[in-house]
């Protein structure tokens, strides 16, 4: 019997966030509905404020001039103003917007971005409310092309033009258009000339998601070095680069970091095992996991299914890892399924305990998807010169189904009842 433990290639615990939109949220899987819908709140705020100033875009409320942030942009900003007849239609648009009638504010936008008589700050601001509405309800697809007229009308001031530029190559990013994205970004960095970390960060993204890992090693890891305060799912991404692109001493420094930072964060501590297992450095895994289990943080089947892999993929720990699934299965954390019993029985069979793999086999066999497992049995049995039970077994593997069934006829053509 040849050991053949499964490599468990343990992804990495946290989540490696895909956008952060509107510089605010951080994007998983899923983004929390109670987070967007802030997020929304605060963007329609701003649309808000931005309509009743339309007519004075250079100056805030209290007369000041509004920070560029932008100066080193190649753009020209236009002269961002409403003309009179313009002005009256984005009022009308702004009410309804303002009273929360969707519906019509998204129909009088539509009216004005298609009039060609009005200018273009008119009619990129017009797409900006479009946006905001289509957002609002989950039209993603409309948001994005209504982004991409405010844009593409080219009639707002710098602040707004590139600031609804970053806001769409994150949306492109969030809806898995990463060329697009990663073009978005390409053009926003080249036109704006902005170096900001916060920048920099989605472009490293969309590059990771293209799996062009060399380029967004380079890229996120210039925005974190450009940051004061670095968040942790940037670092949590650079981490996963390094790893994708086997760049696994790296990754571990980058884990070793985040884990410095936050010793009782768990899912920290987990990354750090998960990077030394996916780089091979299951030694160093081992030891991370080893402290947690004492320090009680193994709470989860999952935990002691990482460190008993962990385990069997070491040469000489097969006793060790039987003493984690036990340990597991008396807490009644780990569950007793096939694969913490074949493990089990591994574990002791390559640890010269025969007997007690016997025992764990015949717990396995029957949750085993076919005969293979009962044909182990049938083998571990004869080597202990148990035939009579060698043979049910056998028998039993063949009924299951086995590929090679004449491995168990030779077990039931042994003499011996």
């Amino acid at each position: 019997m040849n050991k053949q433990p499964t490599r468990h290639s343990t992804l990495l615990a946290a989540a490696i966030g895909a956008v952060v939109l509107f510089g605010a949220v951080p994007q998983a899987a899923a983004q929390q509905d109670t987070e967007r819908q802030t997020e929304k709140r605060e963007n329609a705020s701003n649309l808000r404020d931005n309509g009743r100033a339309n007519s004075r875009r250079s100056k805030s409320e209290d007369g000041k001039k509004v920070e560029n942030q932008y100066p080193n942009a190649t753009r020209v900003a236009p002269d961002a103003k409403a003309s009179s007849k313009g002005g009256a239609k984005l009022q009308k648009m702004m009410d309804a917007f303002n009273k929360e009638k969707p519906a019509d504010a998204r129909a009088q936008a539509d009216a004005i971005i298609a009039d060609t008589g009005l200018n273009p700050y008119e009619r990129s601001f017009a797409a900006q409310i479009g946006f905001q509405v289509a957002y609002d309800a989950d039209d993603n697809k409309a948001a994005i092309e209504y982004l991409k007229k405010a844009i593409d009308i080219n009639g707002l001031d710098n602040n707004s033009h590139f600031d609804r530029m970053f806001v769409l190559a994150q949306l492109q990013l969030q809806e898995e258009q990463y060329a697009e994205s990663l073009a978005t970004m390409d053009r926003f960095l080249t036109e704006s000339k902005s170096t900001k970390p916060e920048h920099l960060i989605v472009k490293g993204n969309a590059l990771y998601r293209l799996e062009r890992h060399a380029e967004a090693a380079k890229v996120i890891k210039a925005a974190i070095d450009a940051s004061p305060d670095p968040k942790p799912e940037w670092q949590q991404l650079l981490m996963a680069t390094y790893v994708e692109s086997n760049q696994g001493a790296e990754a571990a420094k980058v884990a070793e970091a985040i884990a410095a930072k936050s010793p009782n964060d768990k899912r920290a501590q987990m990354n750090v095992a998960a990077v030394y297992s996916q780089s091979d450095m299951l030694d160093k895994a081992a030891v991370v996991l080893e402290k947690m289990r004492a320090a009680g943080q193994f709470t989860e089947d999952k935990d002691y299914r990482q460190l008993y892999s962990t385990y069997l993929n070491l040469d000489g720990k097969e006793k060790e890892a039987a003493g984690v699934i036990n340990e597991g299965l008396e807490k009644g954390i780990l569950k007793p399924d096939y694969q913490a019993y074949v493990a089990l029985a591994q574990s002791y069979y390559f640890s010269d305990q025969a007997g007690k793999s016997i025992d764990a086999y015949k717990k396995a066999a029957p949750l085993a998807p076919d005969g293979e497992t009962y044909l182990n049995l049938a083998r571990v049995l004869w080597q202990e010169d148990r035939i009579p039970e060698a043979k049910e077994a056998a028998q039993q593997a063949i009924s299951k189904g086995v590929k090679k069934p004449d491995d168990a006829k030779k077990i039931l053509a042994l003499k011996g009842k």
